[in-house]
């Protein structure tokens, strides 16, 4: 008897709290339906919303800037999961309801970042001041450095920007005691990441007398493309930069089995498919990048080893070849960061019968480029066999690995030139020879070479160097030249 009303004296509890439970939770949906009601009807000018997103960051009250999703187990055998996102519906301007449908959008990690629409932000609207970010070269004289600085108004010209400064003992390029190094503004470009009337910033480096640092490269171009003969000749370069894409933490190019090799060269070169083409999209990316900013890019293609590629900046004129150069290198770093992939500009990244990487520069001069002017492009042929080592200890760390004499190259120790010839230090091309006038292409120039030396050194060697009479007569008579 008392086991029996013990057992009803239980059951009706645990009705009474089922009661209460049942009747909170229907006050808590219903309150936050019309909240959610209530957002979705004020907000008009949105086109899309994350609605059941915002629905549980209401009830969970997360403090991170990512909530990651559970992936439902009917989709279970899909690569990726699609995160739903609920995109509003356009209606008839007489309809007053709003209606949304699911769309997919995808993501790697199932990972909705909430940073981007803060990235993406216009400015403009609120207020004239602008970014400027600040870009040089750092203490290995091939790394890249940068920051930013707000700036009151949209400006034109680098005259009008203020000089900055930076810790040099944090880049390797000043001792701790006396660490500051300041930055010259140099050339100006739009800033594709950021948009607007935002800035990249090109800069040079100095002490704070004024005097340019060891690893300032520029300030001596700048003084030979300013001299005047070699501004009357208004030198042309053409550059063309190679560079591998790597596996992150593995140091194994893109698109390789990991510690093992894809098929032997051929099919790579400006190939097309999923087998032969790793990369394609960072190249397009850095492509369209580089036309928004402003770099004279001319193209751009895969290379003869998988995982490289290649871009054009030219022609240019003097000093601006290498400050579209190092802006244009900037970029790709910027780009490869933002899609976990790692840039090397190693001249031999693979070593074995793999193609190394090169930057390739094309010049002329003004009388190489006028009616017999193939006359002229061999007589600089003959000053650049006479200074070769000068011009190959200035072209790049790690050459030597590349220029052996195979995969395209020349011998690191012998200079030679030819018609249509990759095998050599200087090619001529076909049409140069058959019109009599036109370019010539060094080829010795490794990928990492810094293009304001390279340039700036071939400026001087066939314009303003002139060899004694007796080496230049050796010096064609065993180049078998003519001049």
């Amino acid at each position: 008897k008392y086991i029996f009303f013990l057992i009803v004296f239980i059951s009706i509890i645990i009705l009474g709290f089922s009661f209460i439970f049942v009747n909170s939770s229907f006050a808590i949906c219903c309150k936050y339906s019309s909240l959610l009601k209530s957002e979705l009807e004020s907000s008009s000018s949105s086109r899309y919303f994350l609605c059941w997103i915002k629905m549980t960051q209401i009830l969970a009250a997360s403090p991170t800037c990512q909530m990651r999703l559970t992936k439902p187990s009917s989709i279970a055998s899909s690569k990726l999961w699609n995160s739903v996102v609920l995109k509003q519906k356009k209606q008839s301007s007489s309809s007053k309801v709003r209606s949304f449908k699911v769309m997919a959008l995808q993501s790697d990690n199932s990972t909705i970042n909430r940073v981007e629409s803060l990235l993406n932000l216009d400015t403009k609207p609120f207020t004239d001041r602008i970014i400027a970010e600040y870009i040089w070269i750092g203490g290995s004289g091939i790394d890249l450095r940068s920051k930013s600085r707000t700036l009151e108004k949209p400006v034109e010209d680098p005259s009008e920007l203020p000089k900055w400064n930076y810790d040099g003992s944090s880049t390797g390029q000043a001792p701790g005691e006396d660490s500051e190094v300041i930055l010259y503004p140099q050339a100006i470009f739009r800033d594709p990441f950021r948009g607007g009337n935002n800035i990249l910033v090109i800069c040079d480096t100095y002490t704070p007398a004024g005097e340019p640092i060891p690893t300032n490269k520029r300030a001596r171009a700048a003084e030979i493309f300013s001299n005047k003969k070699v501004h009357e000749e208004i030198p042309w370069f053409g550059i063309e930069q190679e560079y591998t894409l790597l596996q992150p933490n593995v140091n194994w190019p893109l698109g390789w089995p990991v510690g093992a090799y894809p098929g032997p060269q051929g099919p790579y070169y400006c190939g097309v498919g999923a087998e032969k083409s790793w990369g394609r999209d960072i190249s397009d990316a850095h492509y369209k990048a580089c036309l928004y900013a402003g770099i004279n890019i001319s193209g751009t293609n895969g290379e003869v080893m998988p995982g490289q590629w290649e871009f054009q900046v030219g022609p240019s004129v003097g000093i601006e070849a290498g400050d579209h150069v190092w802006c244009a290198r900037y970029l790709l770093e910027r780009i490869t960061e933002q899609a976990g992939v790692v840039l090397t500009l190693d001249p031999k990244p693979i070593e074995g019968d793999w193609n190394g990487a090169g930057c390739h520069t094309n010049y002329s001069t003004k009388s190489m480029r006028e009616d017999g002017g193939f006359e002229v492009i061999k007589k600089a042929i003959l000053n650049l066999s006479l200074r070769h080592m000068e011009h190959i200890s200035a072209y790049g760390e790690g050459n030597e690995r590349r220029l052996t004499g195979k995969h395209e190259t020349a011998s690191i120790d012998q200079f030679s030139w030819g018609v249509a010839n990759r095998g050599c230090s200087i090619r001529v091309g076909r049409d140069t020879e058959k019109k009599g006038k036109g370019y010539l292409e060094d080829r010795r120039p490794a990928s990492n070479m810094d293009p304001y030396i390279v340039t700036s050194l071939l400026a001087e060697t066939t314009l303003l160097w002139e060899p004694t009479l007796e080496a230049e007569a050796l010096a064609a008579q065993k180049l078998s030249l003519k001049v």
